[in-house]
């Protein structure tokens, strides 16, 4: 809209505009020559025929508007400062430089407008009318082209402007919604890490007892099966739970509280771990709280299990509201021989450390698995503190604060 030249016509409207346009600034000619004509002094003829030439070539210069607006404005206000007739399609260059030009350049060639104006009432004054009236009457018509031109040309800018505005809020709602998508896979992830990483560990360690102990008394394989039993069992249903909750409409995924702590404590039990829980906890844990403390719980134990079979593992759950829920678990060294089926003499290398992750402090030396990077993630979503590393002793160190509001 603030090039040097308007865009040509491109259909059948812009051509009905521009005929519309020549046909009034024609009448307007018309009209303004026998009003002149039945003045009581008409012009000297030779004056009369050369402002009528005047005026049709100036009408027939409005189909070069939309190439040179400014131009044609400028040349006509000059010629209409001598000539009544071409008076029409100055009119039509002023409307058309203020649609298509910026305010600024609208301004200067309608002050331009308004002097042609004054050196007509004094060139060619009228007999038996006021200067002054003249005047007027001459920036009231030349105002009005120009203030309904600048009303077409900020009606157009507000037009595109909200164009612009509903595009790129249609952009930035699609960006919204697959980021949201994207939220929500990490989420689900997450959840089904959290959920079904701990069952799987004891099918692996189990199943691991029985492949690389075939001679093992009838008892530990028994146990062992049972074991692996429950554990696929109760895998599959958190799964199917996980699913029915994706399927839903609206819906949460299933999440565990921090009483669920004791109860995951004696699966581990079940499952041949040796684990001593400390609980210390004044008061209800509010529920976003206990669900981050249990996963802390959870996670660590499944590593315990992963990386330190055998080993003693220590859970010690503490708080109070204003001072915070305190989440420790350590283990001892993996024990050289196998404590419960399926344990082995060497636990498996631990995974490559991640990149780091906020809310999350590893002491020199730790090498988290992706299960501690989400569960740094949930640590850092809660406002709380994360630290994981070797114990000073020999082992493995898990501590966690969250945030209890008082």
């Amino acid at each position: 809209m603030n090039g040097s030249a308007t865009a040509p016509r491109s259909g059948l409207r812009d051509w009905a505009v521009d005929i519309g346009l020549f046909l009034l600034a024609a009448a307007y000619g018309v009209l303004m020559a026998s009003m002149r004509l039945e003045a009581p002094s008409p012009p000297p003829r030779w004056l009369f025929n050369l402002d009528q030439l005047t005026g049709a070539l100036g009408c027939a210069a409005l189909w070069l508007r939309r190439r040179r607006p400014v131009e044609l404005a400028l040349v006509l206000v000059a010629l209409s400062a001598f000539s009544e007739l071409v008076a029409g399609a100055m009119l039509v260059a002023l409307f058309t430089v203020a649609v298509h030009r910026p305010p600024r350049t609208t301004t200067a060639v309608f002050a331009l407008s308004l002097l042609a104006v004054l050196g007509y009432v004094v060139l060619r004054p009228e007999p038996g009318t006021p200067g002054h009236l003249l005047l007027l009457l001459g920036v009231v018509i030349q105002g009005a082209a120009v203030g309904w031109g600048l009303f077409i040309h900020h009606r157009r800018r507000l037009v595109l402007s909200l164009r612009d505005r509903a595009a790129r809020a249609e952009v930035e709602a699609h960006l919204r919604a697959e980021q949201a998508q994207l939220h929500a896979r990490e989420r689900i992830a997450r959840e089904i890490h959290d959920v079904l990483g701990h069952r799987l560990s004891l099918l692996s360690v189990h199943a691991g007892a029985l492949e690389y102990h075939p001679d093992a008394p009838a008892e530990d394989v028994a146990r062992a099966a049972k074991v692996i039993r429950e554990s696929a069992h109760q895998a599959l249903q958190d799964l199917r739970e996980v699913i029915g909750v994706l399927r839903a409409p609206v819906g949460e995924l299933p999440q565990p509280t921090i009483a669920d702590v004791r109860q995951l404590v004696a699966e581990s039990g079940r499952a041949g771990m040796r684990v001593d829980l400390s609980e210390e906890l004044t008061g209800a844990v509010p529920d976003r709280v206990g669900r981050t403390a249990y996963r802390i719980v959870q996670e660590a134990l499944t590593n315990a299990r992963k990386h330190a079979p055998g080993a003693e593992v220590r859970v010690r759950v503490a708080g109070a509201p204003g001072r915070g829920v305190t989440v420790e678990v350590c283990n001892d060294a993996p024990a050289p021989a196998a404590s419960a089926p399926g344990a082995t003499s060497t636990s498996p290398p631990a995974p490559p450390a991640p990149a780091p992750v906020p809310g999350a402090v590893s002491t020199p030396g730790a090498r988290p698995g992706q299960g501690l990077v989400g569960l740094a993630e949930r640590v850092a979503l809660a406002d709380g503190r994360l630290e994981h590393g070797p114990a000073a002793a020999g082992g493995w160190r898990l501590s966690a604060w969250l945030p209890w509001p008082p």
